[in-house]
C-alpha cells in the first residue's frame, strides 16, 4: 500500500511517500480502506520524539474514516463494506496511508450523507472537547464557560458543545478570529493579545467568574484561569496541568480534570476504549444533524500532508485540515 512514512524522529518535512505491506487484521481488529484522515497537533508532536512501540518506518494519522475492507478473527459486530470512523492508537501505524487497522471496539458508524472529510475532522479534537464539556465538566443550561483558543480544533468543538448545552460561552482568541468563534456559539471573545483575560472575564460576568474552564493552551494559562472559577467550579486541562497551590485549600473547592485521549489505549481497558466509540457516535450524529459544524478549513492530498503539518505546528491554523484520498 502507498503510505506517508517517518523513518526516524524529526520534523514533519522529513515525511516521505513509500510502499508498505498491506496490514492484515488480527483478532478483534478490522482493516479499513482509508477515505480521509484528520491532521492533529499530536501528529507533529509524536513525529518529533517518536513512540517506543512504533514499527519503523512509522505512519502518522489518528483520525480515520473509511470502509471496512477485512475483519479479523472474532469480529461479528461489523462487516466488510460498512463505513466507519475511529480515533486510532498512538502506538500503531495510522491513517496517512491507503489502509489502516483498528480495534473493533473503538469504531463508530458514519451516518449516511456525511462526507468523509467532515467525519474525519471530528475524532481527536471532538472527543477531547466532548470529554471535557460533557463527561467531565457536565456543562449545562445557565452555566458560564470560558474556553481558551476558541478557533482551534478542541476549542472550537468545546465552544459548540457548551453552547449546545445552553451555556453562556466566553472564548479567548485573536481579534481576526472573533467573528468565526462567535458564529460557533461564543457570546463574547476576548483578544488574548491585547486584553487582560482575567479583568475582562470579571467585567463580562459582573465580577462573578465562570462555572467551568476548558483550557487548551498550557499549564500557565490553566493556573491563571483557576482563579476565575466560582465555588465548586471545574477546569478541564487539555495541554497542561494547573498549579493547584495557587488556590487555598477547602475554599473555592475547584475540580480539575486532565484530558488524555490517547491514554484510553495505553493505560485504559476495553471498557474505556468502548467509550471512544460511544462518544464518537454521539458527535457524528450531532454533525449529521447539523447541530455542530466540522470546522473544516481545507482538504489536502497525501503529498501535501507534510507541509500542512508544518503549518499546523505554527499554531495559526483555524479549524481542521483533513487529508482526503484521491
Amino acid at each position: 500500500m502507498r503510505a506517508l512514512v517517518l523513518d526516524r524522529p524529526g520534523t514533519c518535512d522529513t515525511l516521505r511517500l513509500a510502499d508498505l505491506p498491506t496490514p492484515e487484521p488480527g483478532p478483534g481488529q478490522v482493516r479499513v480502506e482509508v477515505e480521509a484522515c484528520g491532521l492533529n497537533p499530536s501528529d507533529y508532536q509524536r513525529a518529533a520524539y517518536g513512540i517506543p512501540e512504533w514499527e519503523w518506518p512509522a505512519v502518522l494519522g489518528l483520525d480515520v474514516v473509511g470502509t471496512v475492507d477485512a475483519v479479523g478473527e472474532g469480529v461479528t459486530s461489523v462487516k466488510a463494506g460498512q463505513r466507519v470512523a475511529f480515533h486510532g492508537d498512538i502506538r500503531a501505524r495510522g491513517g496517512f496511508a491507503e489502509y489502516a487497522l483498528a480495534d473493533v471496539m473503538v469504531l463508530a458508524r458514519v451516518p449516511d450523507g456525511l462526507t468523509p472529510e467532515s467525519a474525519a475532522a471530528v475524532p481527536s479534537a471532538g472527543l477531547t472537547a466532548y470529554q471535557a464539556v460533557v463527561r467531565r465538566l457536565h456543562v449545562g443550561n445557565d452555566d458560564c464557560v470560558l474556553v481558551t483558543g476558541g478557533a482551534g480544533g478542541v476549542g472550537g468543538f468545546a465552544v459548540q458543545l457548551a453552547a449546545l448545552a445552553g451555556a453562556r460561552v466566553i472564548a479567548t482568541e485573536a481579534a481576526h478570529n472573533a467573528d468565526h468563534v462567535k458564529a460557533l456559539g461564543a457570546g463574547a471573545v476576548i483578544d488574548f493579545r491585547t486584553e487582560d483575560i482575567t479583568a475582562r472575564v470579571r467585567e463580562l460576568t459582573g465580577g462573578r467568574g465562570v462555572d467551568a474552564v476548558v483550557d487548551t493552551i498550557g499549564s500557565e494559562s490553566a493556573t491563571a484561569n483557576l482563579g476565575l472559577l466560582v465555588h465548586g467550579g471545574g477546569l478541564a486541562a487539555i495541554a497542561g496541568r494547573p498549579d493547584l497551590s495557587v488556590v487555598p485549600p477547602f475554599g473555592m473547592a475547584p475540580s480539575v480534570h486532565e484530558i488524555a485521549l490517547g491514554a484510553a489505549y495505553t493505560v485504559g481497558d476495553g471498557r474505556v476504549r468502548t467509550q471512544l466509540s460511544t462518544m464518537l457516535t454521539d458527535l457524528l450524529t450531532l454533525l449529521a444533524d447539523k447541530r455542530i459544524a466540522p470546522m473544516l478549513s481545507r482538504t489536502v492530498s497525501l503529498e501535501e500532508v507534510p507541509a500542512a503539518l508544518v503549518e499546523l505546528s505554527g499554531r495559526g491554523v483555524r479549524g481542521k485540515i483533513v487529508y482526503v484520498r484521491g
